[in-house]
């Protein structure tokens, strides 16, 4: 499970990344709420932990703005303790859950736990489908009218970030953070590699999806009928 949390205060954020690391969660971290918005609309995550303090724009705001843009992932929020109108307001604004500040560690995971099975009672979140191709994010199979390919973790997750966003211009530096983390000696030409790797893949299953390149701006995800092809 994929987990975003947007906390200012970076102590506290990255002993809960620790955690959650240890719980086999894949956590990414934002310590703003610009950024923390940014990530969030990619809608790669399958929770979000939101701070309401935050520097550039609060956890409410953030959290209405998401909505707005039809993202659906469940948000639990971070209160200050007794903070009833905090809570109001982030329930009201679309939150699932939400914590009062001091928390215990446990009791954030038994929420993330409610909430994961919540999402999965729903529908099956975990089969991205886009033109022909389908792809399940927990198997890492690759499937284009009954053929299959597994992919790495890698190139599974590069190939949701593209799903998900499709349409949408996706540049490199947006793909290292979200493959790769903000402190990574990751490059232009290790996107530039899962790229190729992903079009072999999608060639191999004769797909008629394809990763167009946008010269000077990144790449997006196209089917013939979308009309409009880059070099």
């Amino acid at each position: 499970m994929r987990v975003l949390m947007v906390e200012d205060e970076k102590y506290m954020a990255e002993a809960i990344e620790q955690v959650l690391k240890k719980n086999n969660y894949s956590v990414d971290l934002a310590f703003d709420g610009e950024y923390g918005l940014d990530c969030g609309l990619s809608g790669i995550y399958d929770i979000i932990i939101l701070d309401i303090m935050l520097p550039k724009i609060d956890g409410i705001s953030v959290l209405k703005e998401l909505r707005r843009n039809y993202i659906e992932t469940p948000v639990i929020l971070l209160t200050a303790k007794g903070e009833t109108e905090d809570k109001v307001k982030g329930l009201d604004s679309g939150a699932d859950d939400y914590l009062p500040k001091p928390f215990h560690t446990d009791e954030l995971m038994a929420r993330l736990r409610a909430l994961g099975r919540r999402k999965n009672e729903l529908i099956n979140d975990n089969i991205l489908q886009y033109g022909d191709i389908e792809l399940n994010q927990l198997t890492l199979n690759l499937n284009c009218r009954n053929k299959e390919f597994k992919l790495t973790l890698k190139e599974c997750q590069l190939l949701e970030i593209l799903i998900k966003r499709k349409g949408m211009i996706i540049s490199k530096n947006f793909i290292i953070e979200k493959l790769w983390g903000y402190e990574t000696d990751a490059e232009d030409n290790h996107v530039e590699v899962y790229i190729s790797f992903l079009r072999k893949k999608l060639n191999s299953i004769k797909s008629t999806v394809s990763i167009q390149t946008v010269r000077g701006a990144g790449y997006v995800l196209k089917m013939p009928k979308d009309g409009e092809f880059y070099v």
